[in-house]
């Protein structure tokens, strides 16, 4: 197997830290927002990394779960030393972690991962389905020039306009609208019954705009048929996309090789990666679906 170039992805770079739960907000239906001060991950996490959170005390879960960087949390010195993350309620782990309270602890290590590359470009299109809006929060606040990232000095990417199209099964589950919305990004709604936004699939959002913008940039996170989806429309269209893959993943550090997935190499042949190191974004044109 190739190891990625980027050192920054190996998990040995990774910060251990018990943490103290500061919040644990409902955000929509079965969905929260944990946040935790975790300052060596804080100032060194960059959009589209995640980090593994477990209850330190269980053994039923035992495994941590993985999270991805929702934002970051700043001091009265804009220094950032906290995180905060969402999750959806789905197992054992996601259901005990709603039932903490403020003081609970928790260990989490990270930044994992590679993050999402930081190419500038005119319209960042954001593509979410289900828990899939997660990861995207960041990374428009960082296009946006509304905050840094990481601890390169060097300044962070640009898009002149954001949007996010964000598809979920019933407006219940529409988590953090107002977070993009506060930013200024565009965010358009699917629902599945129809609920809220447009009465349909989120894919159905995307066609229009990749008409619109031909030179636009996107990025996509979700169910697997979705993000399929998505990376065929934007192959017609001859548009770049990276895919967050949403794989599940058991120790978050490319021991275990449970979260493996078919990339296409550069003979046209395909390999295993593993998504918590080569990933969790790829090349949407190299994933075999």
């Amino acid at each position: 197997m190739t190891l990625p170039l980027d050192e920054a992805c190996y998990a040995d770079q990774a910060a251990v830290e018990e943490v103290t739960l500061q919040e644990n907000v409902r955000l929509a239906r079965d969905t929260f927002r944990l946040r935790f001060e975790a300052p060596k991950i804080a100032r060194r996490i960059l959009p589209g990394q995640f980090l593994m959170v477990r209850l330190p005390t269980a053994s039923d879960p035992l495994l941590a779960r993985p999270l991805a960087l929702y934002d970051t949390v700043l001091d009265s010195r804009r220094q950032a030393v906290g995180i905060d993350v969402v999750y959806l309620v789905v197992g054992k782990l996601t259901a005990a972690l709603a039932r903490l309270e403020p003081g609970a602890r928790l260990t989490v290590w990270g930044p994992l991962g590679n993050g999402f590359s930081p190419a500038a470009t005119e319209h960042l299109l954001m593509v979410a389905g289900g828990i899939g809006q997660t990861p995207f929060l960041a990374l428009a606040r960082w296009y946006l020039h509304r905050r840094r990232y990481g601890e390169a000095a060097a300044a962070p990417p640009r898009a002149s306009r954001v949007t996010l199209c964000y598809g979920a099964r019933t407006a219940d589950y529409l988590a953090g609208v107002a977070d993009f919305a506060d930013l200024g990004v565009d965010v358009r709604i699917s629902t599945d019954d129809g609920s809220a936004g447009h009465h349909g699939l989120v894919t159905e959002l995307v066609e229009p705009l990749l008409e619109e913008s031909p030179a636009a940039r996107v990025v996509c996170c979700g169910p697997e048929r979705m993000m399929e989806a998505v990376a065929g429309r934007c192959a017609h269209h001859a548009v770049k996309c990276e895919v967050s893959l949403e794989t599940p993943m058991a120790c978050g550090l490319g021991i275990c090789f449970s979260c493996v997935t078919r990339v296409r190499d550069a003979s046209g042949g395909w390999d295993y990666r593993r998504t918590c190191v080569e990933g969790p974004v790829f090349d949407a044109a190299r994933i075999v679906w």
